[in-house]
């Protein structure tokens, strides 16, 4: 049995129930889980294995890269520059990135590219990897590429694109790049142990991911027994030209070590964001009101940033989803306590999300990286939530 380490607060009892069944049942191998209420933390736990190849325990300061919960962080750094002025959501992207306007993207907004509308999910011609690692070759191709709809007409999520594309207006706007903008504006005055651009000194606390694949491989399974409710989705998977399998083909080859020092060390702001997930559930809290002094956005800020911009089937996940400008809004499927809520998971389980009705904020990193629908701990801490709360 894996011992669970940290505090819970009175009446948060469930979700302590819940992580120490996400490690006997669901297979978590090493992870933590942070609630914050009303600016103060109320549950902080965290138990396991950081590296199953060498036994090392997760401790408290164990570092977990998050994937597309990075999103969040990022967003969060638009919208400080939104508040202060310097940046205007609704202005074409062009008037701070000019080479921009290349291939009729002159009128895109950046409020588009935050809300995954602008149709940039991919790259005709894929950057080599150690030219994406080094941003400038990335950001170069995507002010050249043709958006392959329509931009304002749909929405599909921008998995990879989103980074270089949300972080370059960053950098152009304040000076620094996204990585050094939240350092400095976000993870200091908050004291957050998270990262968008590892340093070498970190290296030692980070945990070693381990993947699993789905149970069943539907794409080698005949069509007829496909589940009908999926078979639009397995159609696309098999196609190598279609809009999910393109948007992962950003870089060559396309397939990224994600555990690698040279990609912790990069700025992937849409994907390769550091930390722990008490830092992602302070962050999320400040966002929502004042932790030790410290508020992240006035609340006129967050009431528009939180604000639905594209919703309805996804042109890349070919399921619904809904998107304010930067941050994920909840939907059937995407675990949040309530419609006022809005964060952003990431691939295998990793979420950060904050709801203002209810005062609360929430971070879950993990090692386990669980592929399909077979992942229910995410879900299951975050009913053990809604229950304390209730």
């Amino acid at each position: 049995m894996t011992t669970i380490h940290g505090e819970v607060a009175a009446g948060f009892e469930p979700v302590r129930e819940a992580f120490a069944a996400n490690f006997a049942q669901h297979g978590d191998i090493g992870a933590a889980v942070c609630v914050y209420q009303y600016g103060r933390p109320v549950v902080d736990l965290w138990g396991g294995v950081a590296d199953p190849e060498t036994g090392r325990p997760w401790t408290r300061d164990t570092l977990q890269l998050v994937y597309s919960a990075t999103k969040g962080a990022t967003t969060t750094a638009a919208h400080m520059l939104a508040e202060r002025g310097a940046l205007d959501l609704d202005a074409p992207v062009a008037k701070y990135w000019p080479e921009f306007a290349a291939n009729g993207k002159a009128d895109i907004p950046v409020r588009w590219l935050l809300s995954h509308q602008a149709g940039l999910i991919t790259l005709d011609q894929p950057v080599p990897l150690n030219e994406a690692l080094a941003w400038h070759p990335m950001t170069a191709a995507l002010a050249a590429q043709r958006p392959l709809w329509t931009p304002g007409t749909a929405h599909g999520y921008h998995g990879r694109t989103w980074g270089w594309l949300v972080g370059e207006v960053i950098r152009r706007v304040s000076g620094r790049t996204p990585g050094r903008f939240f350092a400095d504006e976000i993870a200091a005055p908050l004291g957050l142990d998270f990262f968008i651009g590892l340093s070498a000194e970190q290296r030692d606390r980070v945990s070693r991911m381990v993947y699993q694949r789905p149970t069943v491989d539907l794409t080698t399974m005949p069509t007829e027994s496909v589940p009908e409710e999926l078979r639009e989705q397995v159609a696309a998977w098999r196609d190598p030209q279609s809009y999910s399998n393109r948007a992962y083909m950003v870089t060559d080859p396309a397939e990224i070590d994600f555990d690698s020092p040279e990609v912790q060390a990069a700025e992937l702001p849409a994907s390769n964001g550091v930390g722990t997930a008490h830092a992602l559930a302070r962050m999320y809290a400040a966002l929502i009101g004042e932790v030790d002094g410290v508020r992240l956005l006035a609340p006129e800020t967050l009431g528009l940033a939180v604000k639905e911009q594209a919703g309805g089937k996804d042109q890349v996940m070919l399921i619904p989803s809904r998107f304010s400008s930067g941050y994920t809004l909840p939907t059937e499927t995407n675990p949040m306590v309530g419609p006022g809520s809005f964060g952003h998971t990431g691939r295998g389980g990793s979420l950060g999300f904050a709801d203002l009705e209810r005062g609360v904020a929430f971070g879950y990193v993990m090692n386990h990286i669980i592929s399909g629908s077979d992942d229910a701990r995410a879900t299951s801490l975050v009913e053990a939530v809604r229950r304390s709360l209730d």
